[in-house]
């Protein structure tokens, strides 16, 4: 599919999608818990690959789309060895934390996904669950999917560096509740996307698990019992609401964005780094409305160590930003759907942005851009990313590739449709 956009100016209110992050983490714990309902959850390609995984360990997940509610009867702490192969698609966060789970089973299990999640790396995960007992094996010898997984989990004691993906600490720590022994996870780095561990703590807190954190280290009992509320509703998602924030503070726009409420997402830092930048942006807390006014833009430098998923939008905003704009701390971002990096300074720099990568940062300086035929790299964020830019630059923007936002974001055209952007699909 290719979407064709014209330059826009926007307004009016609109809904954000349910968080991803919070969704993927919700069908896990609830499929190792007894019965709940998952309220307003996100229903996306990723997602859904979550839902498949997690049938396939037993639990029993029915969608109400009237009422947008999962229905999860879970597997009582006790997961059932997978009887085919575990296709996670193109969802990071459901390799590593089904990869997790299924190492505490007894047996073995396989789990594989498409080809751009085939090449992105899981030796630290592999590493720790090995130490902790389990036997893994990627079948390239390189890290990477298929996955083989033999259980079960024994416990002990694994050391994992914070700077990598943060959906290793996040799958260790879903895992080894279900050990046989005690285990101690020791961090021999600053963990960056902490956020999102901190989101992996809360819903694990929900669930009854006792984890102790210190210093660097925590500490989790083995053999516990997981207890996902009966009733648990998404929050709105800051990491897919903040394309839409982003094309309205771009486009000089008046804007409403429903359903963001505060929560770990580390994604709602768009809010302070769009002020830091001169942008007129405001945060309801109480109506859970985020507001956004015409304003112009100042750059400034940004640590991206937290906030990955927004590097792609937050070049575009770099693009109307007075002076220069510097992202660093972002090398992570190789390791995506894409290289991340590469592809938004590459695709940006054919609509006239002057931007650069530097290392692991990106500087960008104030641009004025054009339309012409851009791709998408089968990553959602860039083909976001790159609609939100199509609506400043002169003429018409031509975007391959573009289904891929069903990834995150199902109804992100149509929702920018909705307040004003001209844009149509082929």
């Amino acid at each position: 599919m290719k979407v064709i956009i014209k330059k826009s100016k926007l307004s009016g209110e609109l809904l954000a999608p349910p968080s991803k992050s919070y969704t993927h983490r919700a069908i896990v714990l609830a499929s190792l818990s007894e019965e709940s309902e998952i309220q307003n959850p996100l229903i996306s390609r990723d997602t859904k690959a979550t839902i498949r995984a997690c049938e396939k360990i037993g639990a029993e997940i029915e969608f109400e789309e009237e009422e947008s509610i999962l229905r999860v009867r879970g597997v009582e702490s006790s997961p059932s060895l997978p009887d085919d192969v575990i296709n996670a698609e193109n969802s990071g966060t459901t390799l590593r934390f089904m990869t997790g789970v299924c190492s505490t089973i007894e047996g073995i299990s396989i789990i594989t996904g498409d080809e751009s999640l085939r090449r992105r790396p899981n030796t630290p995960l592999i590493s720790s669950l090995n130490e902790l007992g389990a036997h893994v094996i990627s079948t390239k010898g390189d890290g990477t999917a298929p996955l083989v997984i033999e259980g079960k989990l024994r416990g002990g004691e694994t050391s994992i560096s914070g700077d990598v993906s943060s959906q290793f600490l996040s799958s260790l720590l879903i895992s080894t509740p279900l050990a046989e022994e005690d285990t101690e996870i020791h961090v021999t780095s600053r963990i960056e996307s902490r956020p999102y561990v901190n989101m992996t703590l809360q819903m694990l807190e929900l669930s009854k698990i006792e984890i102790e954190e210190r210093t660097d280290t925590f500490k989790v009992s083995g053999n516990q019992y997981f207890e996902f509320p009966n009733f648990f509703r998404i929050p709105g998602d800051f990491s897919s609401a903040a394309f839409i924030i982003c094309g309205a503070v771009v486009t000089q726009s008046s804007v409403r964005v429903r359903n963001l409420e505060p929560s770990e997402q580390g994604d709602s830092a768009i809010i302070d780094i769009l002020g830091d930048m001169g942008a007129e942006v405001g945060w309801d807390l109480k109506s859970r409305v985020v507001k956004v006014y015409p304003s112009e833009l100042q750059g400034i430098e940004i640590d991206a160590s937290d906030i990955p998923d927004l590097v792609p939008i937050l070049a575009v905003v770099g693009t109307v930003a007075e002076g220069e704009t510097l992202i660093y701390n972002a090398g992570r971002l190789r390791y995506k759907e894409s290289d991340r990096l590469e592809a938004i300074s590459t695709e940006l720099r054919k609509m006239g942005a002057d931007i650069e990568v530097e290392g692991n940062s990106l500087r960008v300086r104030r641009s004025s851009l054009f339309g012409c035929e851009v791709y998408g790299h089968r990553d959602h964020r860039i083909v976001m990313s790159l609609a939100i830019a199509g609506l400043i630059a002169e003429g018409e923007t031509i975007i391959r590739g573009a289904e891929v936002v069903d990834v995150s974001y199902p109804n992100f055209f149509y929702d920018l449709y909705d307040i004003g952007a001209r844009l149509r699909l082929e």
